[in-house]
């Protein structure tokens, strides 16, 4: 199995792609807007990868975390609030935040697994910082490191409760970065003291989540050459040692112009750093061959994480809708 996870170019597989995931056998998938048409056809989709590959537990991911990161849209699906919506309640009503949250994530994991998605890149464990840039901004949690780690461990049990697994996102903290790492490398300079605020929320919920995500931000406290992806030091001691992430480790998407290099050299950087999944989101066939090609198959450790990430399917329960959104609307409005 290729330790790496791929992405379709539109709504159904062509023969190309079709026969080159099948020789590939990466780990997953992940699937955007332009894989999202209607509830029928995206199921289709799921099934179709499934019965590709033969494995009912296939890693089949999007960023369905609500505001403006959504795959799935209105009209087919709800509109979600963005994480900024859970952080004001949290300063009127702490306990009805963390329910709403919880009610939500549920909400999202019931849309996903109704069409075959097992994981979403959700929750955010960044903590906003004043004078960021916005890339994280309103998709944050909060300001403060309690606050988020709690609202944090509400969204995971929430997508768990449906049967998804939430993958906590960046590791070791977006928050404070200065640019946008989808079109630069983001470069902090605040010391180890001041980083270990960032660290917080993911030292608290290591434990508790089975799929984490890397940052493409260089942090000149722990390696001042390399971002945190690529870095075997950020990976290795400060993501798996001092947070103590014994969970699957994704890198953020390979693609981004905070790296350099060709994207099977990144795959191959990110690899060696540590990282047990390479993420590669935009469909192009040589790139995904490339990685194909330079990636070593995925040892027993990585499946071993791979395959207990995935398990949280197998506790989903019985949910009802209805009374979910009636009670998120309901504690949402308290801070309205």
């Amino acid at each position: 199995m290729t330790p790496a996870i791929f992405s379709p170019a539109g709504l159904t597989l062509s023969a190309e792609e079709r026969a080159f995931f099948r020789e590939a056998q990466p780990a997953g998938y992940i699937l955007f807007g332009r894989n999202v048409a209607d509830r029928e056809q995206l199921r289709a989709l799921t099934d179709e990868l499934r019965a590709l590959h033969g494995r009912d537990r296939l890693l089949i991911s999007i960023d369905q975390e609500g505001g403006r990161v959504a795959r799935m849209k209105p009209p087919v699906w709800d509109a979600y609030p963005t994480g900024q919506a859970f952080a004001d309640l949290w300063q009127i009503a702490p306990s009805s935040a963390i329910e709403a949250a919880r009610c939500n994530g549920a909400l999202l994991g019931l849309d996903l697994a109704e069409v075959g998605i097992n994981v979403d890149y959700s929750p955010l464990l960044d903590v906003r910082q004043p004078g960021a840039h916005d890339v994280i901004g309103d998709r944050a949690l909060g300001t403060e490191p309690l606050q988020v780690a709690a609202l944090g461990r509400a969204v995971l049990d929430g997508l768990a409760a449906a049967g998804v697994a939430g993958c906590i996102k960046h590791m070791p903290g977006h928050g404070r970065a200065g640019a946008d790492s989808h079109k630069e490398l983001p470069t902090v300079t605040a010391d180890a003291e001041a980083l270990a605020l960032d660290l917080a929320p993911f030292r608290t919920l290591a434990a508790r989540a089975r799929i984490g995500m890397t940052a493409h931000v260089r942090y000149t406290a722990w390696d001042d050459a390399a971002p945190g992806t690529l870095s075997p030091f950020v990976v290795g001691r400060i993501i798996r040692e001092t947070i103590g992430f014994a969970g699957l480790l994704l890198s953020d998407d390979l693609d981004m112009e905070a790296l350099s290099g060709s994207v099977p050299e990144r795959a191959a950087a990110a690899h060696r750093a540590g990282c047990d999944l390479a993420l590669n989101c935009w469909a192009k066939m040589d790139d995904m061959v490339g990685m194909a090609n330079l990636l070593p198959a995925m040892d027993d450790a990585r499946l071993a994480r791979l395959d207990a990430a995935l398990a949280v399917a197998d506790a989903a329960e019985p949910l009802d809708r209805g009374a979910l959104l009636a009670s998120r609307d309901a504690l949402l409005r308290i801070a309205a």
